[in-house]
């Protein structure tokens, strides 16, 4: 029997990225998933493979950051499948690298904000109002190391991402008691359309060896490494985690920058 045998499911961001492992890997484990998106032809075509694959999927094109479009998401999930039991808050943008501080925009960060922590609030509060009258559910959110450490990402990104972490710590709070669990994960560097332009200018300068050799692994990440622990957070395995922020980023997270000398080295660590 799979881990989420009969149980139902939502995905944001569902058609590219993290959210498209999330939601094949959701499926394959025995969940009912709607895959949503803001682009239909990303649904359609993550819900249609596992649909093809044997699993049960329907797509839905909505904006995370608008509050009809969340609770009209909540509502078509419980229409679909008669209940719902996992969540996963993982749309986002990135509002653009590269843009110096002195040069962004309100409406630039109006807009990253709306999208990646606003988003995750409506998911929470709409899919907690239901998973809270069963008594159950588990709430996932995209926050990133970004939002534990600066120079991971953009000001208005970092910003939006430790604002969730923030979200996920007083939400578990604010529904304590009602059995509803809510966790983010930080991923690190992962290869997904998102950082698909710092990835290709690094390979067209032949350093795609260098490409997240700053973390302990020595490597990038992949969309299926942070699906495992999206699977993990919508399991009854992960019953008694709650209110966490989970970095998944090769162990990036853990430490000062330093000099390493490799496996054994210890030089050029502070003092």
């Amino acid at each position: 029997m799979g881990r989420l045998q009969g149980k139902a499911a939502i995905v944001t961001g569902g058609g590219s990225g993290i959210g498209r492992a999330s939601a094949l890997l959701y499926a394959r484990e025995g969940a009912s998933v709607l895959v949503v998106d803001r682009t239909a032809d990303a649904a359609r075509e993550t819900a249609g493979a596992i649909r093809q694959a044997g699993g049960t999927a329907d797509a839905l094109v909505a904006d995370v950051g608008h509050e009809s479009d969340v609770a009209g998401y909540v509502a078509k999930a419980i229409a679909l499948y008669g209940k719902l039991d996992v969540v996963y808050a993982n749309a986002g943008i990135s509002g653009g690298f590269g843009v110096a501080l002195q040069d962004q925009t309100i409406e630039l960060w109006t807009d990253v904000l709306r999208v990646n922590l606003i988003g995750p609030f409506l998911a929470i509060k709409h899919a907690g109002r239901h998973m809270a009258e069963n008594g159950t559910g588990s709430i996932i959110c995209t926050a990133s190391v970004a939002g534990l450490k600066a120079n991971a990402g953009d000001p208005p990104y970092s910003a939006s991402k430790a604002g969730v972490i923030s979200l996920v710590q007083t939400s578990a709070y604010a529904l304590a008691g009602s059995g509803v669990r809510v966790n983010a994960i930080c991923p690190g560097l992962i290869e997904t359309g998102m950082t698909h332009d710092f990835f290709e200018a690094a390979r067209a300068k032949g350093h795609e060896s260098r490409i997240g050799h700053i973390n302990p692994l020595r490597r990038y990440g992949a969309p299926h490494e942070i699906a495992n622990m999206a699977l993990f957070l919508a399991s009854d395995e992960s019953s008694y985690v709650n209110g966490q922020a989970i970095a998944v980023d090769g162990g990036l997270s853990a430490s000062l920058p330093y000099a390493g000398l490799g496996a054994m080295g210890s030089k050029g660590r502070p003092s």
